[in-house]
């Protein structure tokens, strides 16, 4: 008998049989907030109707039309909607299946366009588990071990990640800032530095938000020295941080936005967009793929596209997200064992420590798992894993996030006993 690998662990106990909105139910009928929303991707929450329309209506039409070979209108139509939501000038994209392929491509685009062989990323950020994204990983070794050599070429900058540091925000940035500038005096020259990848939100590395001062020196130091800025958007876009893009809280526009989760209510399907002028300098040959701009996930682009839009979900993010940063810092506020409680619209995170500063895993571990117990599903992150995050659909609302903070607060409760 056939059985899925033992390192594929599960984080809750439940077998899903089917989901509706914010809602799992496993097979014995069970109800679950998810507040894990398939890590991010499921934005318009549980087979949203309108998705799920647009999905049966396409497969009744066309699966698979392998787009390098024949052309078709849901990959048109989502190109075109897409333009309208894109930063100002990013108006060519090419589509790929996950995160990592569209990481990939962003990386061979940048060392193309530019001639120049280094990427500089920042400590605790998560690109994907490819060899080239993996190399790129700094959020967890968990990632990248055992399977050395990695990619060569790739440097990492500190990120202001003020809590790890014990410093106020500001603080951290100038330190980050100053010691990527040394980087570049004892690493990688800027003339050979390609790209800059950065999550405006570290993911993996614990739900950490950048700030517009640290975002703003980045994109100073790709103008002065003709280095490319990609947004690493891959669960940071699609409105899932109270603006459309993460980047948007920063008054920053990269040169290149990488798209995945989100974008198709959880189709396999994403991306890279970059101006007409820079994807042009990609080799001939050097985009491609068999699955990628899948017609059936493509119509569900569109529609999450149209969901999004018309139940005003980026907005309810902002609002949300506010509301559940608010009652998880009320959490945090009233239990010792939670050290810092942050994040940017539906990202928020509860970072564990013990008295003396070190990262609870345990505890954290079991403030996630007595919830699960409770009928909230909830993830945990960090390079300890002792973030607990929450990540719900856009679709949530205020009843729902309420009810999510009352079982949190049960469950820490029982956590820290």
């Amino acid at each position: 008998m056939a059985r899925l690998s033992p390192q594929l662990k599960q984080a809750t106990p439940v077998v899903a049989d089917h989901g509706e909105g914010v809602h799992l139910y496993d097979t014995e009928g069970r109800r679950y907030l998810d507040f894990t929303a398939g890590i991010g991707v499921t934005s318009t929450g549980h087979c949203h109707p309108r998705v799920v329309r647009a999905a049966q209506e396409q497969v009744g039409k066309l699966i698979h039309g392998q787009y390098t070979t024949v052309m078709h209108q849901p990959l048109l139509e989502l190109t075109r909607r897409l333009g309208g939501v894109l930063p100002e000038g990013l108006d060519s994209l090419f589509f790929s299946n996950s995160g990592s392929e569209a990481v990939e491509a962003a990386l061979r685009l940048s060392r193309q366009a530019t001639g120049r062989p280094n990427i500089l990323v920042f400590q605790g950020g998560f690109h994907g588990r490819t060899v080239a994204a993996a190399s790129l990983t700094t959020s967890g070794t968990r990632f990248s071990a055992g399977f050395s050599p990695l990619m060569s070429g790739v440097h990492m900058a500190p990120f202001p990640y003020a809590y790890r540091y014990g410093w106020d925000e500001r603080t951290a940035t100038e330190f980050a800032l100053r010691e990527l500038d040394y980087l570049f005096a004892t690493a990688t020259s800027p003339e050979e530095t390609a790209a800059f990848f950065i999550e405006p939100v570290l993911g993996e590395g614990g739900y950490v938000p950048a700030n517009a001062e640290f975002l703003a020196g980045l994109r100073r130091r790709a103008d002065e020295h003709g280095i490319l800025l990609v947004a690493d958007e891959i669960q940071t876009g699609f409105g899932r941080t109270g603006k459309f893009w993460g980047h948007d809280h920063f008054g920053v526009r990269p040169d290149i936005v990488l798209i995945a989760k989100g974008l198709a209510s959880g189709f396999p399907l994403s991306g890279i967009a970059a101006s007409e002028e820079l994807m042009a300098k990609a080799w001939p040959g050097s985009q491609g793929g068999t699955y990628g701009g899948n017609a059936v996930a493509c119509a569900a682009a569109v529609a999450t596209l149209d969901v999004i839009e018309e139940e005003g979900l980026v907005g309810n993010a902002a609002a949300r997200g506010l509301q559940l940063l608010e009652g998880a810092r009320h959490v945090g506020e009233k239990t010792p064992a939670i050290g810092d409680v942050r994040g940017l619209g539906l990202l928020v995170g509860s970072e564990f420590t013990t008295p003396d500063g070190e990262p609870d895993t345990a505890t954290a571990q079991a403030a996630q798992k007595a919830a699960a117990a409770r009928g909230l599903l909830l993830l945990t992150c960090g390079a300890h894993m002792n973030v607990v995050r929450m990540i719900p659909p856009l679709v949530v609302d205020a009843a729902q996030v309420d009810q999510a903070l009352e079982i949190w607060s049960e469950a820490v409760a029982s956590a820290v006993e």
